[in-house]
């Protein structure tokens, strides 16, 4: 009878233990809104979740990371602005004009934005059927410029304007990545305005199908739409990057940061800003693009304050003084 109660108190203690242990590990699930599965942010997101829920480190608690399609910057930081997600990759200009109520966001400044530090440089890719061989070719065709009100919307009307164009100058369409380049494939649209990692799956798929031409944007007018719009810089799209675009293309980038909102505890942005750049070997295998994210570019092109878990990071690194 002893020897069974022991037995008895012996279970017991290692339910307790088992149990205390579970409390120990208390789980913590982190949001990454992203972008279309056609896009660049979808594909890393996805990386990015997993290196977090295998690295981050939080004390007695497991952190558990996913990755969600988005509709990509705009919608991202109205999100993030409701606190509707634990962060998201947002192009450093919408941030900007988010975090400050301009452009899309006018009279709707979403003052609670935090940066936890920048990814890689996003080149717009102005894809069109071959015969569409500079910008002003648009004029009386059909180019998808992404949903009203979105980064891609708001980029090209300023594009238009650089070149003294409207809106009026061209039939507008609002599909996706992966939607305008099936509707390019199938004759059904002239161009499409694709802001993204390069390369992006979705010229990549129609690339190897269906003969390309990405446009140029270079010279006086995008000079002009630069001293506007700082945040774009100019930029090359190395030749071969897609089949059939064998020679080198002057166009613009802007810079993808990975933003969250002041509401997010400390201890979660430290610990997933470090294991974001503490493994960004780990992302070089997925995209090419993954091997631009680096400590040393952590916080180029961004504008809005830091998040204290994040800037606690990079304090330690030495990135800030």
């Amino acid at each position: 009878m002893k020897k069974l109660k022991t037995m008895l108190m012996t279970a017991a203690l290692g339910v307790g233990l088992a149990a205390g242990a579970a409390q120990a590990q208390e789980r913590v699930f982190f949001g990454i809104a992203t972008g279309g599965t056609g896009g660049t942010y979808y594909p890393l997101g996805g990386m990015l979740a997993q290196v977090i829920s295998n690295n981050a480190e939080l004390e007695g608690k497991k952190l558990s990371a996913t990755a969600e399609t988005g509709n990509a910057s705009v919608a991202n930081a109205g999100l993030l602005g409701r606190g509707d997600i634990e962060s998201a990759f947002v192009a450093a200009d919408i941030l900007d004009s988010a975090y400050k109520g301009q452009n899309q966001f006018e009279g709707k400044a979403q003052k609670n934005l935090r940066a936890l530090g920048a990814l890689y440089p996003e080149a717009v890719q102005l894809v069109a059927q071959p015969g569409i061989t500079s910008f002003r070719d648009l004029k009386g065709h059909s180019v998808s410029s992404g949903s009203p009100g979105s980064g891609q919307w708001q980029l090209l009307g300023d594009l238009l304007e650089a070149h003294g164009m409207t809106r009026d100058d061209l039939t507008e369409d609002y599909s996706s990545f992966s939607q305008s380049a099936e509707k390019i494939k199938d004759g059904n649209l002239d161009a499409s305005l694709i802001t993204a990692g390069s390369p992006t799956a979705s010229i990549l798929e129609l690339a190897n199908g269906h003969e390309i031409n990405i446009i140029p944007l270079t010279g006086a007018p995008i000079k002009k739409l630069q001293e506007t719009q700082p945040y774009y810089a100019s930029t090359i799209l190395p030749g071969g990057t897609y089949k059939g675009v064998d020679n080198d293309v002057e166009t613009i980038a802007v810079r993808a940061i990975w933003a969250t909102h002041a509401d997010l505890p400390e201890d979660i942005a430290y610990a997933v800003t470090k294991a974001l750049y503490e493994n960004t070997d780990t992302l070089a295998k997925v995209h090419v693009k993954g091997k631009e994210i680096t400590r040393e570019t952590a916080l180029e092109s961004v504008s809005i304050p830091l998040h204290p878990g994040a800037e606690k990071y990079f304090r330690e690194k030495g990135i800030i003084e």
